[in-house]
């Protein structure tokens, strides 16, 4: 039964209690959209036989920067201020402390607008808590997984932020199951689409969502929201708003958004950048058309790279102060040492490459790489015999020495620990680059910078854009991004010198050194 009155209580509260807190609304009421509004009307409005509400829990699932944060935050404080629980214990809860804090610093920062809520509730910033003046036994509060297991606790309402992020069940079964004395307990869950095999709770709850939905299963305790393009829609259609009895097409079908707060500029410009770097792809496709995606792709498109090609003469860089990456593989595949030069805005690359001398021929047929073609034209070298002697990489670089100023080199530890200490002994600066996504994201965002605006200066070295068109990178929840190395045993794809070339940026991104005044320049 869908009651008006317990509807227009919630919707009220928002529009006459509650103001935006952040951009070209804040401190303006909160007037909820037509789509907002459906949300709270049915969820709050839709009353069982004995009066309490029918929905127990509600999965909202909708695009980045459709104002999640600021609807959830204002059910979180109605639940505290006008649901008329005696104790009422309402959580924000997220995978993270930073993540948890987002909604409470939302609704913190509403209650501070309004002079009538500040007399109602007290704020205590330091346990992310609001507590009710006259019953402090009533409380909001933000907590986190990795806060450690929450016990004892008999929650009125959850509000679940971004549920794709939390990797366990842990947080989610307590706060769920610890409501069993509450008549007419809430749990709302609201996030974009996860990655899949990353977010196992959040994607058992958008399937069962979806066979909702789809009337495939039926459960009136359970309101599904899903805000989704079907992944065979062109996702770089932009489509219109809904206008009269015409309803929304493309991006503003699941952006609710888009339009208003949402700028369709910025989606534009975001949509372009991803046709041009296929690692963009499946996180727009994720956090702006809310599809569930892989965390792995293809990376830049090789016309981009190709842009980048212009050849240049290094005899004109001899001299110079340059930074070194390198990249030991397996002792039977492909090494690679790159020096990295800074020159203006721009990168100029010198790599060197060694393979195994042995079973060259049979190799380069078996594998379907030109490696006899790169050796007799100087761009790979070999070292005799079936593994990778190390001694000649040394040597090598150490006549390189001889015509570069290098500074630092970057060069991933694992198993290199006997090279890396003799090149230390031989006077160089070597910084171990871990191959975590932390320490690999800012170079490998800052190498697709360069390619993008084309100051990524590679000569058109074809061992190189080989290496790059073999590059798949696999992308976290928060964007960031790392090449993911191919199974040398299954794949005969090798991405040695771009990772080369990302521990190399990783030190110039370090140092921020200035920049020289380009030899190149016309």
């Amino acid at each position: 039964m869908y009651s008006e009155d317990h509807a227009k209580v919630w919707i009220n509260f928002f529009e006459k209690r509650l103001t935006h807190t952040k951009g070209i609304y804040a401190r303006q009421p909160f007037l909820l959209p037509p789509w907002q509004r459906q949300i709270v009307g049915d969820i709050f409005g839709t009353i069982r036989d004995d009066g309490y509400r029918q929905y127990q829990t509600a999965y909202i699932e909708v695009p980045k920067k459709n104002g999640k944060s600021e609807l959830a935050a204002g059910i979180a404080l109605g639940g505290l201020l006008i649901d008329n629980e005696p104790g009422a214990e309402i959580y924000s809860a997220a995978a993270t402390r930073d993540q948890a804090s987002i909604v409470f610093k939302v609704a913190a920062q509403m209650v501070r607008n309004s002079e009538r809520l500040s007399k109602l509730v007290r704020i205590l910033d330091s346990t992310k808590t609001i507590v009710l003046r006259d019953d402090p036994s009533s409380f909001y509060k933000a907590i986190s997984a990795d806060a450690g297991t929450q016990d004892g606790i008999n929650p009125h309402m959850v509000v679940f932020d971004e549920l794709h992020r939390q990797k366990d069940r842990d947080l989610w079964e307590v706060l769920t199951m610890g409501s069993d004395t509450r008549m007419q307990p809430l749990t709302f869950a609201i996030t974009t689409a996860g990655i899949y095999g990353e977010s196992p709770l959040c994607w058992d709850q958008h399937e069962y969502a979806r066979q909702i939905l789809e009337g495939v299963i039926h459960d009136p305790s359970f309101y599904p929201v899903i805000f989704s393009m079907a992944d065979d829609e062109d996702w770089t259609f932009e489509g219109e708003p809904a206008q009269g009895d015409r309803p929304a097409t493309g991006w503003y079908k699941v952006n609710p958004a888009l339009g208003d707060f949402l700028r369709v500029e910025k989606v534009r410009e975001a949509i372009k950048k991803a046709i041009q770097v296929p690692s963009e792809q499946n996180g727009i496709r994720r956090l702006r058309f809310n599809q569930w995606t892989s965390s792995a792709t293809r990376w830049l498109d090789l016309a981009s790279w190709d842009t980048c090609k212009a050849p240049f003469n290094p005899q004109d860089l001899i001299g110079r102060h340059c930074i070194g990456g390198l990249d030991l593989s397996g002792t039977t595949d492909i090494t690679a040492f790159v020096l990295l030069f800074q020159i203006g805005q721009e990168v100029f690359i010198l790599p060197t490459f060694w393979i195994p001398e042995h079973n060259l021929h049979q190799r380069s047929i078996k594998d379907k790489v030109p490696y006899e073609h790169w050796v007799a034209m100087g761009l790979v070298h070999t070292t005799p015999g079936n593994l990778i002697d190390y001694g000649f990489i040394r040597k090598h670089i150490n006549q390189l020495k001889d015509l570069y100023n290098i500074g630092e080199i970057g060069a991933d530890p694992w198993n290199a620990t006997q090279l890396l200490t003799n090149l230390t002994d031989d006077g160089f600066t070597i910084v171990p680059t871990r191959q975590s996504m932390g320490v690999m994201s800012p170079p490998s965002k800052e190498l697709e910078r360069l390619v993008l605006a084309s100051h990524f200066r590679h000569g058109g070295n074809p061992v190189l854009r080989w290496m790059m068109d073999c590059t798949s990178v696999k992308q976290d929840a928060d964007g960031n991004i790392k090449p993911i190395k191919p199974d040398r045993l299954k794949s005969s794809k090798r991405i040695d010198g771009i990772v080369a070339t990302i521990n190399g940026l990783s030190r110039i991104i370090a140092n921020q050194a200035p920049p020289q005044v380009s030899v190149f320049a016309v």
